[in-house]
């Protein structure tokens, strides 16, 4: 696969998925009936974070039980991170920056992979590196739409996924832990979580 390939696969991904959930799971047993509803509800594209001791289970079982789900990982801070995102059979990978070592790992991959950028100095450092789709993050605390809009002047044709409640024209997708809070997660309230997928859907859907 080459280097564009796999970002144009990456494009395809954040486009249908509108809407991409971080989901850091705590059991283990959460995450089919977890995965189950986001589906349910229309979210197919699920980032499960490597934040915890059952992440890799947690993303090897949705991978395995619930195949409408596009599964993959975030979190990815490492090399080695990158390659047990590769090995589970996770779909992409995203992380929250990017230093000179993991960009040179994600390059020389086949996984569709976004690093995670604030400046432009760290955008023009993914860049370099073949990255023209990037996780901006963290969103608000960064600028917000301000500072996503300062960026696309110099920047014009780079594609991001912001990560805290943006939505703009140049944004290819919103990621956010919203969709699945805690408390329902812990509660096995699943239907919730579908309820409030369905209606995020709603109010995201392009025009």
């Amino acid at each position: 696969m080459t280097a564009a390939s796999r970002q144009q696969k990456l494009v395809d991904l954040f486009k249908m998925a509108t809407v991409i959930p971080v989901l850091t799971i705590e059991r283990r047993e959460d995450a089919v009936p977890l995965a189950k509803a986001l589906v349910a509800g229309g979210v197919r594209v699920l980032e499960v974070t490597l934040r915890t001791p059952v992440a890799i289970e947690a993303a090897k079982a949705m991978i395995a039980e619930v195949p409408d789900a596009i599964v993959g990982i975030g979190t990815i801070l490492n090399a080695d991170d990158l390659a047990r995102a590769k090995a589970l059979g996770a779909k992409f990978g995203i992380s929250p920056g990017g230093t000179p070592e993991l960009l040179k790992a994600a390059a020389a991959e086949e996984l569709p992979f976004a690093p995670g950028i604030a400046t432009a100095s760290e955008l023009m450092q993914a860049l370099a590196h073949g990255f023209d789709i990037v996780k901006f993050f963290p969103a608000e605390q960064s600028g917000g739409i301000e500072s996503l809009r300062a960026l696309a002047g110099p920047f014009p044709n780079v594609r991001v996924c912001p990560t805290g409640g943006i939505g703009e024209a140049n944004a290819l997708a919103v990621g956010g832990s919203w969709l699945c809070p805690p408390a329902d997660i812990r509660s096995g309230n699943w239907a919730g979580i579908t309820a409030m997928c369905i209606r995020a859907m709603k109010l995201l859907k392009p025009a």
